[in-house]
């Protein structure tokens, strides 16, 4: 079953009853079983929820996002404890070779990169530098293929219709809407590596002693194209400010299509094929950590 992702964004009182999380608001009180659930996002600032319904959530491994005045994430809680195998994993984790890593690091951005020339091929852009890069990188990518890709990428990734995008978090839109897609997607693999019995905090290249979430930021490098794509089917709206609508649409990146091989999964189920992968990477059971392509048409 697809995880449910839970946005509330208007007053409301977050209860338990009998395993359900019951949603009291000034209209209506409705209830959903805490099991479907995946990721719940507090995007009021009048929204009340109780210590019981924030351990059983975090007891099911749900991610509890909040946000702040501009409605954009800026928390997150976890679950401490969501794997049976936790702390083998975490010892395989912390003693993963330098080697190790650096081999990781190579597929996670020739992933992305991968990624990012489909979403350029879709609208018909010439992918031959972004091919080459991926196909160049090496190990720990000592030769800097990722920023290389990124200037060419975002030079073109939105030139249809804004001119001289730059990509920067304090940018003027889309960055916003990039913002928020991606910091949706950091906290769903929070939340996945958690269950895979991971700790988010120990990256395989990202290592900011002040991030909690080095390793979520490693794994989603080949995940923000998804974003992207989706930012691209708002380009073209008279308004590109974070309405409601809007955050309803980059929540269903969630549940996007994401390709692997033959078989596509939902990406909530993506990710914990990835972080499941990493797994056995640390465990010396596999080399290779799998991670999704984004469907490329055929060129008519």
């Amino acid at each position: 079953m697809i995880k449910q992702t839970l946005d509330f964004s208007n007053p409301a009182y977050l209860s338990t009853s009998n395993a359900q999380l019951v949603i009291k608001t000034s209209e209506k009180t409705i209830t959903r079983p805490i099991e479907d659930i995946g990721v719940v996002i507090l995007d009021n600032q009048q929204i009340t929820i109780t210590q019981s319904a924030i351990a059983l959530l975090l007891e099911n491994n749900v991610a509890i996002i909040t946000t702040n005045s501009k409605h954009l994430p800026v928390g997150m809680f976890l679950n401490l404890d969501g794997n049976t195998l936790q702390s083998n994993r975490f010892q395989k984790q912390i003693e993963a070779s330098e080697p190790l890593k650096k081999s990781l690091w190579q597929q996670t951005v020739h992933a992305k990169i991968i990624n990012q020339a489909a979403v350029l091929k879709r609208q018909g852009k010439d992918i031959k530098r972004l091919d080459f890069l991926a196909n160049t990188v090496n190990s720990g990518d000592t030769n800097n293929c990722e920023a290389q890709a990124a200037s060419y990428y975002w030079s073109l990734v939105f030139e249809n219709y804004i001119q001289n995008f730059s990509r920067s978090p304090e940018g003027e839109p889309p960055n916003n809407l990039l913002n928020y897609g991606y910091a949706i997607v950091r906290a769903a693999i929070a939340r996945a590596l958690v269950g895979s019995g991971l700790l988010p905090t120990f990256g395989i290249f990202h290592k900011n002693q002040y991030n909690a979430y080095c390793l979520a930021d490693d794994i989603m490098e080949p995940y923000r194209p998804y974003v992207d794509l989706a930012v691209l089917g708002l380009l073209g709206d008279l308004s590109l400010e974070l309405t409601s609508e809007i955050k309803k649409h980059l929540l269903n990146i969630l549940a996007c299509d994401c390709f692997f091989e033959r078989e596509k999964s939902p990406m909530l189920v993506a990710l914990t094929r990835t972080t499941s992968s990493l797994v056995a990477c640390f465990e010396g059971k596999k080399k290779k950590i799998l991670y999704p392509r984004i469907y490329e048409p055929k060129c008519s």
